[in-house]
C-alpha cells in the first residue's frame, strides 16, 4: 500500500491477505500509523519502495496518486509486482448532498470561496484520474461511493479539515465555513440532524502482464 498515511487502506487489505507492506514517504505518519499484525510499515516513497522485484500481488494507492512521480512510480510497480498483479489506485472526490439546494450551496463553497487555495493536482483526482497514463491491462470497477450520516456540525469539521480551507485561513485571517454553515442552516432545518453525505469513488485498476 503506497502512501499509505495512517494505515486505513493497509488496514483493510489485512484482512484478505496474509502480508501487507505499506510505505509513506513521511516518517511521522508511519509513527503515527495504526499497527496491525499483518501489517509491515516502512518508510519509503512510492517510486522507490524497497520491496524485491516479483514480490507482490496488489499494489494499492488510495488518494494519493496525483501526489506521484508517475512514470517512476509505474516502472517500481510493475518491478514489484508478480505477473498478473494488480495495481488498484482509487480516490474520492468532492462530497454530495441529498439535497439539491444545499448541494448547490456547497459547490459553490468549493468552487469559488476556497477554489483558488486547491493544488493543481487536485484536478486529477476530480476527474478519476481519467486522464492519468496508466500502463497496465485495465479492468473496470463498479461504481463505488463512500457514504456517512452526518450532522450540520460535523460537516463543517469535515470542510475544516481540507487544505484549501486552511489556505484559506492563513492568507484571510477569517474561517469560510462559518459563512457556509449560516447558508446552509436554513435548508439543512436542525443543525443536530444528521443527512447522507456521498463521496464518489473513482478506481483505475489494470494487471501487470508477464512480459
Amino acid at each position: 500500500d503506497c502512501a499509505t498515511g495512517s494505515g486505513q487502506a493497509a488496514l483493510g487489505l489485512a484482512e484478505h491477505f496474509a502480508r501487507v507492506a505499506a510505505t509513506d514517504a513521511s516518517a511521522e505518519q508511519v509513527a503515527h500509523a495504526q499497527p496491525h499484525p499483518r501489517v509491515e510499515y516502512r518508510v519509503a516513497p512510492a517510486e522507490r519502495c524497497g520491496l524485491p522485484g516479483r514480490s507482490a500481488d496488489l499494489v494499492t494507492v488510495a488518494q494519493a496518486l496525483h501526489w506521484f512521480d508517475l512514470p517512476a512510480f509505474h516502472r517500481e510497480a510493475r518491478r514489484v509486482l508478480r505477473p498478473g498483479g494488480l495495481l488498484a489506485a482509487w480516490g474520492y472526490g468532492n462530497p454530495v448532498l441529498p439535497d439539491a439546494a444545499l448541494d448547490d450551496v456547497l459547490a459553490d463553497f468549493y468552487d469559488r470561496v476556497v477554489g483558488p487555495y486547491w493544488p493543481p493536482e487536485r484536478r486529477l483526482l476530480l476527474e478519476g484520474y481519467a486522464s492519468v497514463p496508466f500502463p497496465f491491462r485495465e479492468t473496470p470497477a463498479p461504481p463505488l461511493a463512500i457514504e456517512a450520516d452526518l450532522t450540520l456540525q460535523e460537516l463543517a469539521g469535515y470542510l475544516r479539515t481540507w487544505s484549501a480551507t486552511s489556505r484559506y485561513v492563513a492568507a484571510h485571517g477569517a474561517d469560510p465555513v462559518v459563512a457556509l454553515l449560516a447558508e446552509l442552516r436554513p435548508g439543512w432545518g436542525d443543525p443536530a440532524t444528521a443527512r447522507r453525505v456521498r463521496w464518489p469513488l473513482a478506481v483505475r485498476a489494470g494487471y501487470a502482464d508477464a512480459e
